[in-house]
């Protein structure tokens, strides 16, 4: 009997978010596009005719990549809102990047929350994690982890130092 042999391609089967706005998707495009390197708006598309959220010509919808990875924004009115059932997460190298998008994505509006997470002023939830924080957190040394972790719980913004010294018990 012969094999089958299944081909994975990648560009039949990708995913990407689609982002729900109320008339401030190309803003919110825009300003993350700015925050994240290697980023770009890929296509403003604008409405053909008059809809229920906006008018013809007005944006209809904003294809932008951050960092390589495909993204929509969609100007779809004001029937739904984010919550934090739904976030993106920045995994980020080191606690320059770190400080760079707590602050950066909170600008305009947003609000700093703890652990990690925030808000942008578009009501979009991120959280923003060092990538050593998983040596503490998921550590070998079971107390070292749960004291990381017990100080990672009372923090806003996640910082690497407290929670080496933390895991480290110094």
């Amino acid at each position: 009997m012969g094999r089958i042999r299944l081909h994975y391609d990648r560009r039949m089967t990708a995913t990407n978010p689609c982002l729900w706005f109320d008339g401030r998707a190309e803003e919110a495009a825009r300003f993350y596009v700015s925050l994240f390197p290697n980023s770009a708006i890929d296509e403003v598309v604008r409405a053909p005719g008059s809809y229920h959220a906006g008018e013809a010509g007005s944006v209809l919808a904003v294809r932008f990549n951050l960092s390589g990875v495909p993204y929509l924004a969609l100007n779809a009115g004001p029937d739904f809102k984010f919550s934090e059932a739904i976030s993106f997460q920045i995994d980020c190298a080191d606690q320059a990047e770190v400080d760079h998008f707590w602050e950066g994505l909170v600008a305009g509006g947003g609000e700093h929350g703890r652990c990690g997470w925030l808000k942008d002023r578009f009501g979009l939830s991120w959280q923003v994690n060092p990538r050593e924080m998983n040596k503490y957190i998921g550590g070998p040394d079971p107390d070292g982890a749960a004291r990381a972790m017990a100080a990672m719980m009372k923090m806003g913004k996640l910082v690497v130092a407290e929670l080496r010294a933390a895991y480290e018990g110094s």
